[in-house]
C-alpha cells in the first residue's frame, strides 16, 4: 500500500475527524491506483486499466493484461456522456451504529464518506451530483449541480445530519422522485433495515421516471460477522428495546437470517433492473467507489444510446 492508497482503508479513515478531508484523501487515494492503459488501439471500448481492488466485478478484468503482466487491472471505460447523479444516504438511528473506540467508522461515517468521496470524483468529471438524506422522511435536499464548489453544501448537508429516528423508505422515494425532472442516476446508500417490498417498490418511483439505479448496501463488520462472545446486552436502536443474550446460540440462525436477507434483497434489485452492491465498512473504499463508477459508465452509454 503506498502513501495515498492508505486512504481507502477504513481503519485510516477512522482517525480523520473532517468529512471533507477524508473525501479529498480517499479520491486522491483513488486515483493513485488508476494507471493509463498501455494496450490501446483503434477497437478498443476502454481509455484506461487500474489495478483491481477486493470487491471489484471481476467481469470487468483484463485477462489478455493478466496474461502479460501477472497482475490483475479493471478495464476503465471511456466516458460518452456527463451525468446527473444523486446520492440518497440513510441517516436513520440505525445506522449509527459501529465501534465507540473508532477502530472503524460506524456505518453513517462509511456512507458519508462513499457519498462525499464519489461526489468530488464526479464533480471533477463535470457529472452534476446532488443529495438528499433521509429517515421517515427527506430531511435534506440539495439539489444537483456540476459546479465544483458544489461539494460544499454537499458536506454541509452530511456533517449536520445526526442519524436518528425510524426509516420508510417507500414515501421517502416516491417525493424525492417528483423532486427530480430529469432523468439521471439515483444512488441510495443504506444499511436497508426497512421492508423489502417497501424498498423495491420506492426504487421503482425511480426506474419508472428512466433513472438508473443503485443500491451501496452498507452494514458494519460486526453485523455480517457476528463476533460476539459470552452474555451480551444488545441494545436496540430504532426503539428496538434491550435484549439479553448468549450469542453463542444464536449465531447460526442470525447469519443465516442475514444471508437469506441480503440474497432476496439482491435478487429483488437485479429484477428490476437495479445495480446492488453489499458493503461492510471493514471494506476498502476503493471497492465502493469503483462499484458505482462501474454502474455510472454503464448508465452513460446507455444515456448515450437513446439520443
Amino acid at each position: 500500500m503506498n502513501e495515498m492508497t492508505q486512504y481507502l482503508d477504513p481503519l485510516v479513515l477512522g482517525r480523520i475527524q473532517r468529512l471533507d478531508l477524508m473525501a479529498r484523501l480517499v479520491v486522491e487515494g483513488f486515483l493513485a491506483g488508476r494507471h493509463r492503459s498501455p494496450f490501446r488501439g483503434p477497437a478498443v471500448e476502454f481509455a484506461a486499466h487500474r489495478e483491481y481492488v477486493p470487491g471489484d466485478d471481476t467481469r470487468h478484468i483484463d485477462w489478455k493484461v493478466f496474461g502479460k503482466t501477472d497482475r490483475l487491472y479493471i478495464k476503465q471505460y471511456a466516458d460518452q456522456t456527463n451525468l446527473r447523479a444523486t446520492f440518497l444516504v440513510d441517516v436513520s438511528e440505525s445506522m449509527r451504529y459501529g465501534p465507540s473506540n473508532r477502530e472503524r467508522l460506524t456505518k453513517y461515517h462509511y456512507a458519508a464518506c462513499v457519498a462525499a468521496s464519489l461526489s468530488l470524483l464526479l464533480l471533477g468529471r463535470q457529472d452534476a451530483v446532488g443529495l438528499a438524506t433521509f429517515d421517515d422522511d427527506l430531511r435534506a435536499v440539495v439539489p444537483p449541480s456540476a459546479n465544483p464548489n458544489h461539494i460544499k453544501a454537499i458536506v454541509h448537508a452530511l456533517d449536520a445530519a445526526g442519524p436518528s429516528g425510524k426509516t420508510a423508505v417507500e414515501s421517502v422515494c416516491r417525493n424525492l422522485a417528483e423532486k427530480i425532472p430529469r432523468r439521471g442516476m439515483i444512488c441510495m446508500i443504506s444499511d436497508l433495515f426497512v421492508d423489502v417490498d417497501d424498498l423495491v417498490k420506492g426504487l421503482r418511483h425511480f426506474r419508472r421516471r428512466g433513472h438508473e439505479v443503485m443500491v451501496l448496501h452498507v452494514m458494519d463488520e460486526d453485523e455480517l460477522t457476528f463476533p460476539f462472545e459470552g452474555d451480551t446486552l444488545f441494545d436496540g436502536l430504532e426503539d428496538a428495546g434491550r435484549f439479553a443474550t448468549r450469542p453463542r446460540a444464536l449465531r447460526e440462525g442470525y447469519l443465516e437470517a442475514v444471508g437469506r436477507f441480503c440474497d432476496e434483497v439482491r435478487r429483488r434489485c437485479v429484477a428490476n433492473r437495479i445495480d446492488y452492491k453489499l458493503i461492510s465498512t471493514a471494506d476498502n473504499l476503493g471497492a465502493a467507489l469503483a462499484s458505482f463508477l462501474a454502474a455510472r459508465a454503464a448508465a452513460g452509454r446507455t444515456a448515450s444510446g437513446k439520443r
